[in-house]
């Protein structure tokens, strides 16, 4: 969607930015009568913030299965901060970022882990790790996902590219719209802002690319995650390069994602 990110109070004339708050609401007076007084601009990101430290100590001496008491408290909790997150923010591209990740797949892992008939001390000390870490974006390294837990990793990837790749292909959108630009990439009617000077070029190959990365996340999908880790995580680098490559125009960027959706073409055809 496009808004106009900077507001100003029609009560008290204060100036506040709707892309800090994600409210029409006056900070200081409090009344809903504002208007926005600076030009529209792509925006799908909403103020969120992950804090999960009630849900560590609720759950940090779980042994087994875990309580019921709280793991629906923790779903909902995973799920309004996913909903609330995107990737443009004020009409610049934000990368996929860690803690995204790491609430989706949290999220992901909470009810698999539930539907283990006997979880190991491996499987438990892995979804406590990603609760320990998801709110500051740490997730336990690759290699560490029990195969117990690996179609979270992969169902993570699945739903996070598939979002981040919804709101890339809406900036692209945004950006064949944007026929004039200063050098650094920003005019004053643009709704979308990026670096170079070669933004028209860089539509075709990345739109290419993100077919290809549909392609690999359908198949993902379709084996409901189940796929070795390193392919779940090949599928997170390739969107995130294709967003560097359409942030910056490097080149680098996009040929890094070529590479890692080849690594998820040839490792899928040999798990299969």
């Amino acid at each position: 969607m496009k808004v106009r990110g900077e507001r100003q109070c029609r009560e008290c004339g204060v100036r506040w930015s709707y892309y800090e708050t994600g409210s029409i609401e006056c900070p200081d007076c409090g009344s809903l009568r504002s208007v926005g007084v600076d030009d529209r601009t792509a925006h799908t990101d909403a103020p969120a913030t992950l804090d999960l430290s009630a849900h560590r100590a609720r759950f940090g001496d779980a042994r087994g299965t875990l309580p019921d008491e709280g793991v629906d408290d923790l779903k909902d909790d995973l799920r309004e901060y996913a909903r609330k997150r995107g990737f443009i923010r004020g009409g610049e591209l934000l990368p996929l970022d860690d803690t995204y990740l790491a609430a989706r797949e949290l999220l992901e892992a909470v009810d698999l882990y539930d539907r283990l008939r006997d979880p190991t001390d491996r499987d438990r000390e892995y979804l406590l790790g990603l609760l320990a870490g998801a709110d500051d974006g740490d997730r336990p390294a690759t290699e560490a996902v029990p195969d117990s837990l690996r179609e979270a990793r992969g169902m993570a990837a699945v739903r996070a590219v598939d979002e981040y790749r919804s709101d890339l292909l809406a900036f692209l959108d945004e950006l064949a719209g944007v026929d004039t630009v200063e050098a650094v990439g920003e005019s004053e009617t643009a709704s979308v802002s990026v670096a170079g000077d070669d933004l028209l070029a860089r539509i075709d190959p990345a739109r290419a690319l993100l077919e290809r990365l549909r392609d690999r996340t359908k198949r993902v999908e379709a084996l409901t995650g189940d796929v070795p880790p390193p392919d779940a995580d090949a599928l997170v680098d390739a969107a995130n390069a294709l967003g560097e490559y359409v942030r910056t125009g490097d080149k680098t960027a996009l040929n890094r994602a070529r590479d890692r959706l080849s690594d998820t073409s040839d490792t899928e055809t040999n798990h299969h």
